[in-house]
């Protein structure tokens, strides 16, 4: 065991790829749980669509410019691109001329359809895209690393650091308005830090998938946190642990990163699951119980109720 983890961690590929890991696992669940609790968990998947618009013309981009590899550009492309996107749909969103769902699927359709056009004027193919649509540990350039680290700081010190500003817009916004924030600006801020958040997950678990990945740690989360604090400090415990345990297994195991990352997100939840539901049922048990002891015997809870203190009888 011991020589399988030095071999895992002397390799650049996986080192490089760890790091990223690391910082898409801490960074996914903090927005995700402004989105879980504001009930826009699907935004995450419209902006991850669209994301690939801007990988397309990111690459587009770099091949006019003669830059190698071809792909060098297609990241920050995406983060161009997505951050556009997030800010249409919430300006949409805000104007209520059309739904939310209504612009999340021109999102869905649109990103998906712009990204097979423009990778085919690049001179490359969609299967191209796979690296993208579902991550490749073997892609990530120190260069990426750089753009993922700096994104990643952002977005923990803005989604950390104004978290009760934010927390009272995703709560209640006309609560929000009333107290003097600024209700309007706070909400495209969650829009753009969701748009980085799928830039920076891009690489790990690709975009199809960073929804899932904003999400599910949350998910699980709530089954046993108290307040919105905690939710967030363990979902992003959870996104760690799942991140670096699922590319962890990739290493050794031929399989998709993502897809691993995720599927073991969605096993914790059902573990997580199935103990709160064991948990709730002895506390059922335990109520029921208590309930008919007091049924079958009224005259011990009334005695009980009418029987002096000890501090009424020591001060009598």
């Amino acid at each position: 065991m011991i020589d399988a983890l030095t071999t895992l961690l002397s390799s650049q590929m996986m080192q490089r790829s760890l790091l990223a890991a690391l910082i898409v696992g801490l960074t996914a669940p903090i927005i995700g749980t402004y989105l879980v609790h504001r009930r826009l968990a699907m935004l995450g998947d419209g902006i991850g669509h669209i994301s690939l618009t801007g990988v397309a013309l990111g690459w587009l981009a770099g091949t006019f410019a003669n830059v190698t590899p071809a792909d060098s550009w297609a990241i920050p492309g995406a983060v161009v691109v997505s951050l556009l996107g997030a800010v249409t749909i919430e300006l949409v969103r805000q104007s209520g001329r059309t739904s939310g769902d209504t612009a999340l699927a021109m999102l869905f359709y649109g990103g998906i359809a712009g990204g097979v056009l423009l990778i085919g004027l690049a001179g490359g193919t969609s299967a191209q895209l796979n690296s993208y649509l579902f991550g490749s540990i073997s892609t990530v350039r120190w260069s990426d690393i750089t753009l993922i680290t700096i994104l990643g700081v952002a977005i923990v010190a803005l989604g950390v650091g104004l978290a009760p500003a934010l927390f009272s817009v995703t709560n209640d916004e006309d609560f929000a308005r009333s107290t003097g924030l600024p209700v309007r600006t706070l909400s495209l801020l969650i829009a753009i830090l969701s748009a980085l958040t799928v830039a920076v997950a891009m690489r790990v678990v690709g975009s199809l998938l960073v929804s899932a990945l904003m999400v599910i740690p949350v998910a699980i989360a709530q089954l046993g946190a108290r307040s919105f604090r905690s939710t967030m400090g363990i979902a992003m415990g959870l996104g760690v642990l799942t991140c670096t345990c699922g590319l962890s297994l990739t290493y050794f195991v031929d399989l998709s990163p993502g897809a691993t990352i995720v599927v073991g997100a969605i096993g914790l939840y059902a573990i997580g699951f199935m103990i709160r539901a064991a948990l709730d049922r002895i506390r059922r048990v335990r109520r029921l119980r208590v309930a008919r002891t007091h049924n079958q015997h009224p005259e011990r809870s009334t005695a009980r109720s009418h029987a002096p203190r000890k501090d009424q009888t020591c001060s009598a």
